[in-house]
């Protein structure tokens, strides 16, 4: 599997992002030394799917094959794209306060910590529907890894369309997102006027 090993905080920089959209607290105090040239119109959607990709960790051919499905679906294309984007496992996890970043989601869910439904569910890209209740497998709610995860995310926000139980590590989906309830910085016009040419 291909691994982005760019720093965080630098990638972050350079894609004019808050490290917050992804779970990380930490700031970084240099600025981009970035010449006042102007961007083109390329430039601008270019940034804005990698800005995309690099927030819910998904390389490019599965982010195409997204925007390929959100094109056949009814309605916008854009608002598509971004509420499969937000359906994955991973960021459900994240989203929940199950971990702290979305990276680590993405771990505990290939590690088979989590169950959907009461079944286990290994793969970060699986697509949750309404009404499925996300939680952690019973022989790892004792562990050190998640009293220390639940110390870090108590007071993190969780979405009005996720009800989670922090004690009891679980959550459901009581709705699918829409559009106005995802709070990633993202242009998706920009990303299907990319993808149109």
């Amino acid at each position: 599997m291909a691994v982005n090993r760019v720093p965080v905080l630098k990638r972050c920089r350079s894609l004019g992002l808050d490290p917050i959209y992804l779970g990380i607290d930490k700031k970084s105090n240099r600025q981009l030394k970035r010449a006042n040239r102007k961007v083109s119109e390329y430039g601008l959607q270019l940034r804005e799917k990698q800005k995309a990709k690099f927030i819910y960790g998904v390389l490019e051919k599965p982010f195409h094959n997204y925007y390929l499905k959100a094109d056949r679906m009814k309605g916008m294309t854009g608002e598509n794209l971004m509420v499969m984007l937000e359906r994955r496992l991973d960021n459900v996890v994240f989203r929940l306060g199950l971990a702290r970043t979305r990276k680590e989601a993405r771990q505990i869910v290939g590690h088979k910590h989590v169950l959907v439904n009461g079944r286990q569910v290994k793969i970060p890209s699986y697509l949750i529907k309404a009404g499925d209740t996300i939680e952690i497998k019973e022989k790892c709610k004792g562990s050190q890894r998640y009293k220390d995860i639940l110390e870090v995310t108590s007071g993190r926000l969780v979405p009005e369309w996720l009800e989670a139980d922090q004690e009891n590590l679980k959550g459901t989906v009581k709705e699918l997102p829409n559009r106005e309830a995802i709070d990633v910085p993202v242009n998706e016009m920009l990303i299907v006027e990319l993808y149109s040419k």
